[in-house]
């Protein structure tokens, strides 16, 4: 009896930290991820079949972060059944925006589909870290979670795992840069400190609790106020060329807050409605032309739509 069965699920990619939020706080955006397109058959093996839109991806399943995830759901389950996987890339790998956590993300929940939803997202979040874990090498949430339950998500414990999901505030938009650049989120991570100062720590945590209370109060300039990261952009600010230049950019057009995007080199900016954003966007094109490196822009509200099934 042939029991194929096959669907495709788009996950956006996402913004992580936020600022202030390192590895807790991440969100989607809106109209910008990756497709799988997943297909169940009886040969009991996880393949991947094709992926296109970026080359020198692993095809081998034990080394692609979406295969992976989903052998990982397997062996929770204890099922004896195979997929075929093929990923339509549209997130550059290593561009700050959650590549591995998009692709990672549609397997997992296609997979869970086609076996009749054993898990739910939030249990689901705990599988596409282990794409991540392969990627980075750390199993963190703060793209994952977003990319599954869309809004805006709040790591407050890992273990266990904890999401707090807010919803975007209405009027909120997000200005994205995509330099081509790539910035290896390990190679971003090694350069962090390994201890802080308690005045740095104390700066941060009273960041994160603004900008919590500003994301529920829907309060835009507490938002903006809020993103400043004292731990992690100093670090990584140096690895992006013309950072300086892009934020005050980005900052003088009336932007809330500028800040880096995950480990980079995506820089993003929030903004307080769409005439706003106009103005933060041209003024970020113009700010990064100067670099001579060639990027891309993104901007649109931000997405309170996760994971999505658009093919059965």
């Amino acid at each position: 009896m042939n029991t194929t069965k096959s669907i495709q699920v788009f996950a956006p990619a996402t913004v992580s930290n936020m600022g202030s939020g390192f590895d807790i706080i991440g969100f989607p955006i809106e109209n910008v991820g990756d497709t799988v397109q997943v297909t169940q058959h009886e040969k009991q093996v996880v393949r991947i079949t094709n992926i296109s839109g970026y080359k020198d991806i692993p095809l081998e399943a034990s080394k692609n972060v979406a295969s992976y995830a989903v052998i990982k759901l397997l062996e929770k389950l204890g099922v004896n059944t195979g997929f075929d996987i093929a990923i339509e890339k549209a997130v550059k790998p290593g561009s700050g925006i959650g590549s591995s956590a998009s692709s990672s993300v549609a397997a997992v929940y296609a997979v869970n589909e086609l076996l009749g939803q054993p898990f739910t997202d939030n249990e689901l979040i705990e599988f596409a870290m282990e794409g991540e874990g392969l990627a980075s090498g750390g199993k963190h949430a703060d793209n994952v979670a977003p990319a599954l339950l869309g809004g805006i998500t709040v790591l407050r414990s890992y273990n266990p795992l904890d999401v707090i999901r807010i919803e975007p505030p209405e009027h909120l938009r997000i200005i994205l840069l995509h330099p081509q650049i790539e910035i290896k989120t390990k190679e971003a991570r090694d350069i962090l400190p390994r201890q802080i100062p308690l005045k740095d720590a104390i700066h941060q945590w009273g960041n994160v609790a603004g900008l919590i209370s500003g994301l529920y109060a829907s309060d835009y300039e507490m938002i903006g106020r809020s993103m400043e990261d004292v731990i992690i952009e100093p670090r990584r600010s140096s690895l992006i060329p013309g950072y300086d230049q892009l934020k005050s950019a980005a900052l003088e057009a009336g932007a809330l807050g500028c800040t880096i995007s995950g480990s980079g080199p995506s820089v993003f900016a929030l903004a307080k409605g769409k005439q706003v954003a106009l103005e933060v966007e041209k003024a970020m094109r113009e700010a990064y032309k100067a670099q001579e490196v060639p990027f891309n822009v993104y901007s649109s509200s931000i997405s309170s739509q996760g994971a999505t099934i658009i093919d059965i």
